[in-house]
């Protein structure tokens, strides 16, 4: 299929081929007609699969298809977890409206009040949001929210993590007249983005799509067991002097990333670095850095394991385990997209090890070890036992009456 078949204008064909697209991926093609027809739409896709234009497009075409009859507020309002995939998602809008004459804007926390004044004071067709932010303006009344037709969220199931359901439904409520919902989630697993589904959308079209062969992440993933911070320390010098290209590395906190920050300048590896509670302006200037292959490493806490799109990103290095599977599935799809390779290589001491059987489990894929001669482990491979059962309230309550009438006999 090609987008032409899509009935996708021709201006935004020109677009997306600029852009490198030649076909739709799986994604695109299983959206752009529902969302075409008017559907709200419920749609899974792993990262990396062109999810972005899959709700870009048919809301570009839908502006395209009714133009603005006179000057007003947002038409098409995109909601975004994090302030980098905001920016991502407003850099990909502009490439794909570049033939026509819709506007789009971001806003986002961290930048000045009077950026988001000049942006919210033209007649946007576009705006892509972080919610915290345009919750404010909302509370000000400097964004207006009546004339938002179609209502996007990206990465759901992320905003439901950070704990944005609550500023999410305040702003649906805002925009109660528009008559679209898109809502994109990497997974629809849960009761938590099905209840917010339940709470957005209108009679959803379900969308899950299995990427094709072409399209899916091809990941090598391994372990090094690490004895200690040191023998770990000195895995990571090893990597990244001798098998990297780029890389992420994750680490859990922004204690351990300073740390290792100094350390790895220590040993003249150079690093830009990306945490939480940074000013805006710096984790541009970082983003930037890594993007353009100035600095071709970039440490992250989980901040960046969401949303950041780096086209060839040769690894992700897990010095620090997650403390959840999923959260290591999203951090190592920062590697192998759009049908790239990648590898994902975790440093495991033996405290951690539980969590990648755990991580196996999630994926069902075998997560296997592997040793670098000269920095062999002095440690064995620690044992996991059974895995607990989860036993019930009920069956509780019952074990506990049996252990008393054994006392009383």
């Amino acid at each position: 299929m090609t987008f032409e078949e899509l009935e996708l204008d021709d201006a935004l064909c020109h677009a997306v081929a600029e852009m490198g697209y030649e076909t739709p991926t799986s994604i695109q093609e299983l959206v752009i007609p529902h969302a075409m027809d008017g559907r709200d739409i419920l749609a899974s896709a792993p990262t990396g699969t062109g999810k972005t234009a899959a709700f870009l497009l048919p809301a570009c075409q839908f502006l395209l298809d009714y133009p603005r009859k006179q000057p007003g507020a947002t038409r098409i309002l995109v909601l975004t977890p994090t302030r980098e995939l905001a920016l991502q998602v407003f850099e990909q809008a502009k490439a794909i409206t570049k033939h026509t004459n819709l506007v789009c804007g971001v806003i986002t926390g961290g930048i000045n009040y009077g950026t988001d004044k000049e942006t919210l004071s033209q007649n946007l067709d576009i705006l892509v949001a972080t919610p915290g932010r345009l919750l404010e303006h909302i509370e000000k009344e400097t964004a207006d929210c009546r004339d938002i037709e179609c209502l996007i969220l990206d990465e759901a199931d992320r905003m439901l993590d950070m704990g944005f359901s609550t500023v999410v439904n305040q702003i649906a409520t805002e925009a109660r007249w528009r008559k679209q919902n898109l809502l994109f989630s990497a997974t629809l697993e849960g009761a938590g983005v099905r209840n917010f589904a339940n709470d957005i959308l209108n009679n959803p079209e379900v969308v899950e799509a299995n990427p094709s062969r072409k399209e899916k992440n091809k990941i090598h993933q391994w372990y090094h067991l690490a004895d200690d911070l040191a023998h770990k320390q000195a895995l990571l010098v090893h990597i990244l002097k001798e098998q990297v290209t780029t890389a992420v590395v994750f680490v859990k906190t922004r204690e351990r990333l300073q740390m290792l920050k100094d350390f790895l300048a220590s040993k003249e590896v150079p690093v830009c670095w990306l945490q939480g509670e940074m000013p805006q302006d710096k984790r541009n200037a970082a983003l930037a850095r890594f993007k353009s292959g100035d600095v071709p490493i970039l440490l992250a806490t989980d901040v960046a394991a969401r949303g950041i799109d780096v086209p060839d990103v040769s690894h992700v290095i897990n010095f620090d385990m997650p403390r959840k599977a999923d959260v290591y599935v999203h951090r190592i799809g920062r590697t192998g997209r759009a049908g790239a390779k990648g590898t994902a290589i975790s440093l495991v001491e033996a405290h951690d090890f539980e969590m990648v059987a755990k991580a196996a489990r999630y994926m069902d894929e075998p997560l296997k070890a592997r040793v670098i001669a000269e920095l062999r482990p002095k440690n064995k491979t620690p044992k996991i036992g059974p895995r607990k059962k989860k036993v019930k309230a009920k069956d509780k309550t019952k074990a506990r009456s049996k252990a008393k009438v054994k006392k009383r006999k």
